[in-house]
């Protein structure tokens, strides 16, 4: 028997209850809205051309409106592009190329880098604006008021596009085939969250996260088909989410540990001023977990933190409680049912416990990088094995560790920062010879982003130039994405073939901690 799980089913019995609260600014959505306003959002991209198997863009903040349109998209078969609404115009512009979007969707308060975007994209896509619109933006509200609360009929299961981490360059869309399931099915992943954190219509998660990240995004939407309620925020404020918890009375949580580290830093008396008592489950994600933070989390909080590792491209995940952890720490758990992992070494040899090597996962998932079809044959070996790029191991007991990554990408506060975007920019800065990028440990976001830099003449004011080179590549790049800080060398290592050595470069920041994950 077919399942149903669609926010449509809870607005038909209780459509006041709300499915998404912002605590910082108070706004809420009903059911009733949700579901009404996606129906309407709907119809309006039909009429403007978009047919099943098309692709629309958001860019937004956590703004209030964004679940009805990823629900509009899914009713509507449509795919649905997320970028990071930190985004520079360059990379905003390249999701919306990349991903072929026919339609960008953007706020007022993302106005600046959207317009630009659309200069640069000219008639090649529509424009809607929401909370008001400058052309060739057309004002969203406007345009669904003429549109009827009707759902569309026939369509296919709209999926989300994201954009997944890369090694060098660009990020890249993880593209999934268009469902043979109505919108009302639920993908698998909704019994992957209802078993393992058991949510249900009763559940309250407090969602401090992006919506435009995977995590955030699909625990949101997952939700909203069992009928509970997500928190959320326009900016994490550890004291604001402690106040949350308490006011909505939570039962969830999904965490980054950069999130964990900013609420154990608040005084042990305004933590205590806090009852948290209501949660019962509470997920982290996104990067490792520093031991002595995990530890401490569970001190206060109890042994109801659960942590799942896994990626974009849904090729396997591992899930690991408490009570697990506090005997393997630092594990990120075992498979989940239907997924398998295995360690192979640079020679393809399966490893044994104990060994590191390439992670690979399969769990009947297939995905396709889109448009790099030699990147996504990369990833996958025979069998449907795919790997993240992440280097581990498995215990005796199989449960898996991870020990460092296979490239070098940045891990700053749950986020994938790409060194070769910043390094291409800071080649051409005037006073620079050669340069570096890499990730240094950094208490809070895990690791943060430095320059290391081979200048052509001799430095009078390392200061200024510092403060310039940071100025120059956030001139050009996402601010995320640019070096933090900037040290000075005579020489950088290069092999024969010209290629940077950064193990050699990393060592002395790297020395005395566990990994490069830490």
């Amino acid at each position: 028997m077919v399942r149903i799980a669609h926010p449509r089913q809870i607005a038909a019995h209780t459509p006041n209850k709300p499915a998404l609260i912002i605590a910082d600014t108070g706004e809420q959505l009903s059911y009733g809205d949700l579901v009404e306003n996606a129906d309407r959002a709907a119809q309006l991209f039909s009429s403007m051309g978009l047919v099943e198997g098309d692709t629309i863009a958001l860019f937004l903040e956590n703004h209030i409106r964004y679940p009805e349109l990823c629900w509009a998209a899914k009713n509507s078969g449509i795919t649905y592009a997320c970028i990071a609404r930190h985004s520079s115009v360059e990379d905003a512009a390249y999701v919306v190329e990349n991903s072929d979007a026919k339609l960008l969707i953007s706020s007022t308060a993302l106005s600046e880098v959207a317009l630009a975007v659309a200069e640069q994209l000219g008639e090649s896509c529509q424009y809607l604006m929401l909370d008001g619109a400058e052309p060739p933006f057309l004002p969203y509200e406007a345009a669904l008021e003429n549109c009827p609360a009707r759902a569309l009929e026939g369509r296919r299961r709209g999926p989300s596009m994201l954009y997944s981490s890369g090694t060098t360059g660009r990020p890249k869309g993880v593209r999934i085939p268009l469902p043979e399931e109505s919108p009302e099915q639920p993908p698998m992943r909704l019994k992957l969250l209802e078993h393992h954190y058991r949510m249900d219509s009763s559940t309250v998660l407090i969602n401090p996260g992006p919506f435009y990240h995977a995590a955030p995004g699909r625990f949101m939407i997952s939700l909203q088909r069992l009928g509970g309620t997500t928190i959320a925020f326009q900016k994490f404020d550890a004291q604001a989410t402690l106040e949350a918890i308490q006011t909505f009375q939570a039962t969830h949580g999904l965490f980054v540990p950069t999130m964990f580290v900013r609420m154990l830093r608040l005084s042990p008396e305004l933590r205590e001023q806090y009852d948290v008592s209501s949660l019962r489950c509470v997920v982290h994600l996104a990067a490792p977990c520093p031991i002595p933070v995990k530890e401490q989390m569970i001190a206060w909080w109890g042994p109801i933190i659960e942590e799942m590792y896994g990626g974009t491209e849904s090729v396997g995940h591992t899930f690991i409680t408490s009570d697990e952890w506090l005997t393997h720490k630092g594990s990120v758990g075992r498979p989940a049912k239907g997924c398998e992992i295995k360690i192979l070494a640079e020679d393809g040899q399966e490893q044994p416990p104990g060994q590191p090597g390439v992670i690979y996962m399969r769990n009947g998932n297939h995905f396709e990088y889109h448009k790099d079809a030699e990147k996504t044959k990369g990833v996958f070996i025979a069998g449907n094995w795919a790997t993240l790029g992440d280097i581990g191991y498995l215990d005796s007991d199989g449960y898996l560790y991870l020990t460092d990554r296979k490239a070098h990408m940045i891990v700053s506060g749950g986020v994938n920062i790409y060194p070769q975007e910043a390094e291409s920019i800071l080649s051409c800065h005037p006073a620079i010879e050669d340069v570096a990028v890499i990730g240094i440990p950094n208490a809070e976001f895990g690791e943060e982003v430095k320059a290391v830099v081979q200048t052509r003449e001799p430095v009078r004011d390392k200061a200024a130039l510092e403060a310039d080179i940071i100025a120059y590549c956030r001139s050009r790049l996402s601010a995320v994405k640019c070096p933090r800080s900037v040290d000075f060398v005579d020489e950088l290592p290069r092999n024969e073939a010209g290629k940077l050595v950064k193990r050699l470069i990393k060592a002395k920041y790297w020395e005395g901690h566990a990994s490069a994950l830490i």
